[in-house]
């Protein structure tokens, strides 16, 4: 590994870099949730920036955005946005994945893509660096980012998979309502408030009310009454755990939380477990942290793992139901470990490993 490459590690944020790298790196849709957190991200990480330019949609040219002490004027993402740049964050739809990630890759730049445009190609990595960095290695100018659901179960199943080998599971989400964006975030906010000054109560964002409820679809329904999300967390899990007959059966759901997903898991394994070797594996593990005193009432919640490097696992059991099962339930960010903290993590991991030098190295 190349010494300009050099590592120390933090307590407070997971890994930072500290060299003297001069990496240009691009934000497409810098203005959106994802892209404010990876702004913030890379700055508090201290990723080997050069050149940092944010590019949105042209009613956000001209726009100032602050990070860190610095300005930042947005651009727009078009075509020749790329030019100079060596990695670019999408944190855009897949639309605008589809229409300018070509484009990026042309341009020599790498492309780390939050959308679900490319998660399937069988050309392109489905990377969450904690299980399958090796996908790093064989991108073609691409890496696909996974489903924010996908990326906080699989922080509780992997080490579980590692210890008694994945047979199957299933999975009950429960999902913030920043995974639609900043304006859902305004539609809860604006119907907790009209419900407490007893105004009627306005929706626009979901087909039911969000405040004080439930609803039990995330994404539109297929064929086969499964909607986009829950096939995403089954196709998903087997491309990153490299189990291409996994069985996986989801319900995604919408819950009237700001931030950090949660799921409800139950797993069945191959090999017979035991909850002290489930602990021991999910504490060992870096991509979780083990919280799990249940005669304490100790667990994860969303507001706990909000804005936190890891996913907390807990109420780790013995399933009643099924084979070898265990029962659990995990709390992680989706806007960290589900989308920029992901990104951020496999960026950081290429350039530890030296598979991402500026255009200056690589000449």
């Amino acid at each position: 590994m190349p010494r300009r490459w050099q590592v120390f590690l933090t307590n407070s944020t997971g890994d930072k870099l500290v060299n003297n790298a001069s990496i240009n790196v691009g934000i497409v849709g810098a203005t959106g949730a994802v892209g404010q957190e990876l702004l913030q991200l890379l700055h508090n990480r201290n990723f080997p920036m050069a050149q940092l330019r944010l590019l949105a949609s042209a009613r956000s040219l001209g726009k100032v955005v602050a990070a860190a002490g610095k300005k930042y004027v947005i651009e727009e993402a078009t075509a020749d946005a790329f030019d100079g740049l060596d990695i670019a964050f999408f944190a855009a739809g897949g639309s605008v994945t589809r229409a300018l990630a070509p484009a990026a890759v042309k341009a020599g730049c790498l492309v780390i893509d939050k959308s679900s445009h490319y998660r399937m190609d069988p050309e392109v990595p489905l990377v969450i660096p904690e299980i399958n960095p090796e996908g790093l290695r064989s991108h073609r100018g691409i890496i696909a980012n996974p489903n924010c659901s996908t990326a906080v179960t699989l922080m509780a199943l992997w080490p579980l998979h590692l210890a008694f080998g994945l047979k199957r599971y299933f999975a009950a989400t429960y999902q913030s309502v920043s995974g639609t964006g900043a304006e859902a975030v305004r539609e809860l906010e604006n119907q907790v408030s009209a419900h407490v000054r007893g105004e009627p109560i306005e929706r626009k964002v979901y087909p039911y009310q969000i405040a004080f409820n439930v609803i039990p679809q995330v994404d539109s329904f297929g064929e086969n009454g499964y909607t986009g999300e829950e096939t995403k967390m089954m196709l998903e899990s087997r491309k990153i755990m490299g189990l291409p007959q996994l069985k996986v059966s989801a319900t995604t759901v919408r819950v009237p939380v700001v931030r950090a997903h949660s799921v409800a898991v139950n797993a069945e394994f191959e090999r017979p477990v035991s909850v002290a070797a489930a602990r021991a594996a999910i504490a060992a593990f870096a991509g979780a942290e083990l919280v799990d005193d249940p005669a304490k009432q100790i667990y994860p919640t969303p507001l706990d793992f909000s804005k936190k490097v890891k996913c907390g696992v807990g109420r780790i059991r013995i399933d009643t139901a099924l084979d070898n099962g265990l029962a659990l339930w995990v709390s992680g960010d989706n806007l960290w470990k589900g989308a920029a903290l992901n990104a951020v993590q496999n960026a950081e991991l290429m350039v530890r490993s030296g598979w991402l030098k500026p255009a200056s190295a690589r000449a």
